[in-house]
């Protein structure tokens, strides 16, 4: 036996997974327990249909079902095979899924998966029973199939038992026990088991464990509705359960099955149908039912049916016998929730996981609890740490989940605005930013302006060209003009939806040195822009460290992960402490030439070049409002970032706006402030860069001081550093309507190379910038290169960067 005690509350598919992966690294003091019968415990494994389609917008959820696939397509139970690779085919039809398809095609080359876009024709000789005269075109992706869950959760069972894991049936969880902050066990209808980590694997019962533990998942269980037709004529006599690629109408929220001679078919086209966990029946107590699955509502399911006859004919001659309303896990923004408690130290969870990733998620959070880390896949979008407080609110989850439901099939815009609850939350300037007509968008919950329509006038007279159709959604030409206006004159950014953090304490510089590649224990009023580092020397974020006295730091990061990995290192003498002041405070960029005839007007301090030098810090007051202000830039114009408690921030913006206004100031938003830091060849964490990069792949080496003491990662850095592979290339695009908007697959020739990450216009060089990961022999300067966009593809050539200011004679003027 080897390895702490585990125990995994939940034996369905993602439980048997992380019991398989977690045994093969050899950790074998193991018991899975679940409140229903083995194989099929109950729950949504038990009566999921199966249907395993990798194109996903995010490269890890797609990596997460290629290792599904691969995974599945091994195992068998005795001779049954736990996949039916039949392959994947979406159709469309209607013009505006025909150029989403091509998107998505676009999305499965950017992250490796074979794909091929298919004719009218093409799709019905993969699928005979397509009507012919309804479709336009079609996606398939070969390695798409059906995954036979239960007989997965079988064969992954059986090799975890082999190994020493034990799983007990018939156990309900009724605690989860815990002493000073940690686990110790899990208490059950039938004893206590002692543990050192506890998971929860619980699926649509997993709000309810984490509960236990004071720990409040964003999940909701939804019932999805799924039905099975009788035999269709034109079926008869297939004797092979699937023969025909699963089949995505999503035009109409519907996806098809074969079994045998006839179809399943499941249906995201009705009303959101949500249920509390806590009203979920246990397996005792739903008789012979599975407690996941409810009574099927025939009037939700009309629509469905009168579209599947419409785009298969044969359907018409068969009858739906039989149907559920299976209840699946929904999350706020659509993905899994993996990770640690943030209160109780060793319990776990990997929840909201369907059948889809259920391998490749099992192999991550068994890498992630015996390495300390998952290097397999980058799992910081699937981080359950990674939530807002207000993004835990039982109004906010259930709305969003059932959102969510409702948009699973939708053409979704990388832009397009949130729904219901909104506004959240307003920085101190909103109520200025609305009478200047701002357009909102939405960032971590806040309303940030993406331009502002009292800006229609700098337009006259530029030369602003128009993107095309898709890349001017949630666009306007006054984008453009604030860029310009921006490096003309001088600008107000609202960066309040940035987050900061406090640290102080005895122990503070000594803390930050630990998790910082820079030297952070600088001067007072020094700011450091430096990283964030796992273990395997990858890049957690990229942070900014301003020291404002001795034993005091403001740190501007990228997500509520920042906060959590600050917390997990915290000493356990007190010394040090971290809050989030996001929420008390706000901040104003002035940047642009003249910001310095703005700001100095307004303040005894000196802001001169001499007087407060590039990347210091200080304390002023402008006007009557008490500011912290950093000399800093992401838009690579001379100002600060000047921040004040909320309580002040109409007061600064009032103050700021009556000296811009005379100089020709302008309020500016992030539409601009996107094209301008792509000019400078800033980096955008979660974007640009991500766990799975490391910083001289990313272009952030600089940030590295490898003659400090030592830091988290130094030691895999150093030996990443001689073997880059890939790097983070800056692209340019002469054609000024072929804006890309990333996540677009990059060619040499015809052989795919890599993707896009960050891309926008770029108004002071007149060109389309795309920041872009290719292997390093493409990444010389002059290199041409193609980037598949729709059914264009659009030459890039490879540029030095920056592209605007290689000088940085405009930011330390």
């Amino acid at each position: 036996m080897a390895g702490p005690r585990v125990v995994i509350i939940g034996a369905g598919v993602v439980g048997a997974a992380l019991a398989d992966e977690i045994s093969a690294r050899g950790w074998t003091e193991v018991t899975v327990v679940d409140q229903g019968p083995l194989p099929a415990t109950g729950g949504s494994s038990s009566h999921a249909p199966g249907l395993v389609f990798q194109t996903n917008s995010s490269k890890t959820m797609t990596e997460l079902a290629r290792y599904t696939v691969e995974k599945f397509c091994s195992l068998d139970v005795d001779g049954r095979p736990c996949f039916l690779q039949v392959g994947g085919l979406e159709v469309a039809t209607t013009a505006e899924r025909v150029a989403e398809l091509r998107r998505r095609q676009g999305w499965l080359t950017s992250w490796g998966i074979e794909s091929r876009l298919l004719s009218p024709e093409e799709c019905v000789e993969q699928h005979p029973l397509v009507n012919p005269d309804r479709v336009l075109g079609g996606l398939l992706v070969p390695t798409d199939g059906i995954a036979k869950a239960v007989l997965a959760v079988e064969a992954q069972i059986r090799r975890a038992t082999e190994r020493g894991v034990r799983f007990l049936a018939r156990h309900e969880v009724l605690d989860v026990t815990q002493t000073d902050g940690e686990v110790t066990g899990v208490r059950t209808d039938q004893g206590e088991i002692p543990a050192d980590i506890v998971v929860c694997c619980a699926g649509i019962w997993g709000p309810k464990i984490a509960r236990m533990v004071g720990m409040n998942l964003p999940l909701t269980p939804l019932a999805h509705q799924l039905a099975w037709t009788g035999p269709v004529p034109a079926l008869a006599g297939q004797t092979r359960e699937a023969v025909r690629p699963i089949l995505r109408h999503q035009d109409a929220d519907l996806y098809y099955r074969d079994r045998f001679d006839g179809l399943g078919i499941g249906s995201y086209g009705h009303r959101p149908m949500p249920v509390s966990a806590d009203d979920i029946l246990s397996v005792d107590d739903a008789d012979d039912a599975m407690p996941s699955v409810l009574k099927f509502t025939e009037e939700d399911f009309a629509d469905a049916w009168t579209e599947t006859r419409s785009l298969l004919p044969a359907t018409r001659e068969a009858k739906v016998e039989e149907g559920i309303n299976g209840l699946f896990s929904f999350t706020t923004d659509g993905l899994p929730l993996l990770g640690e408690s943030p209160d109780v130290k060793g319990f776990w969870v990997a929840e909201a996981v369907w059948v889809t990733h259920s391998a490749g998620v099992g192999r991550a959070v068994a890498e992630w609890l015996v390495d300390g880390h998952c290097s397999s896949f980058d799992l910081h979008e699937c981080d359950v740490n990674r939530f807002e407080p207000h993004q835990l609110s039982p109004e906010y989850v259930l709305a969003r989940d059932c959102q969510n439901f409702v948009e699973v099939y939708d053409i979704l815009h990388p832009l397009q605005p949130a729904g219901h609850p909104r506004p959240i939350r307003t920085s101190p300037f909103h109520t200025r930013q609305q009478e200047l007509g701002a357009f909102f968008l939405e960032a971590n919950g806040w309303e940030r302006p993406q331009w502002y329509e009292a800006n229609a006038g700098l337009v006259e007279g530029r030369s602003l060209v128009t993107p095309n159709d898709w890349a001017a959604r949630y666009w306007s030409p006054i984008v453009g003009a604030e860029a310009q206006a921006t490096r003309e004159t001088v600008a107000m950014y609202d960066m309040t939806a940035l987050k900061r953090l406090e640290v102080s304490g005895h122990g503070a510089a000594r803390f930050l040195e630990r998790l910082c590649t820079g030297k952070v224990a600088k001067s007072v009023g020094s700011v450091t822009y430096t990283l964030l580092l796992d273990h395997d020397g990858g890049i957690r974020s990229d942070i900014t460290v301003a020291r404002l006295a001795p034993d005091l730091f403001q740190v501007g990061a990228n997500s509520n992960l920042d906060l959590d990995w600050f917390s997990r290192h915290l000493p356990a003498d007190g010394t040090v402490q971290v809050r989030d002041i996001t929420p008390g405070t706000c901040c104003i960029g002035l940047w642009g030439p003249l910001a310095r005839d703005v700001l100095q007007p307004l303040t005894d301090a000196d802001f001169s070049a001499a007087g407060l030098k590039y990347f210091r810090a200080r304390r002023a007051h402008i006007g009557s409002v008490p500011v912290t202000a950093m000399r800093l830039s992401y838009v690579g114009e001379l100002g600060w970032e000047l921040y004040t408690t909320a309580d002040l921030g109409q007061k600064l913006w009032d103050t700021l706006w009556q000296a811009a206004r005379p100089l020709g100031g302008i309020a500016a938003g992030r539409g601009a402030f996107n094209s301008l830091r792509l000019e400078k060849g800033y980096r955008s964490f979660g974007t640009d860069m991500t766990y799975e990069h490391d910083p001289y792949e990313a272009g952030v080496g600089f940030a590295v001081k490898p003659d400090k003491d030592d830091f988290i990662g130094r030691a895999a850095l150093e030996r990443r550093r001689a073997d880059v592979r890939r790097k983070l290339t800056c692209l340019t695009i002469d054609d000024p309507r072929s804006v890309v908007m990333g996540k677009e697959p990059v060619y040499d020739g015809e052989r795919p190379v890599g993707y896009v990450t960050s891309a926008a216009y770029g108004y002071t060089i007149g060109k389309g910038i795309a920041y872009a990961w290719l292997p390093t022999e493409l990444t010389a300067p002059g290199t041409t290169v193609r980037i598949g966009y729709f059914d264009q593809r659009i030459e890039a050539v490879v540029a030095e960067e920056p592209l605007f200011d290689p000088t940085m004679s405009r930011l330390r003027g």
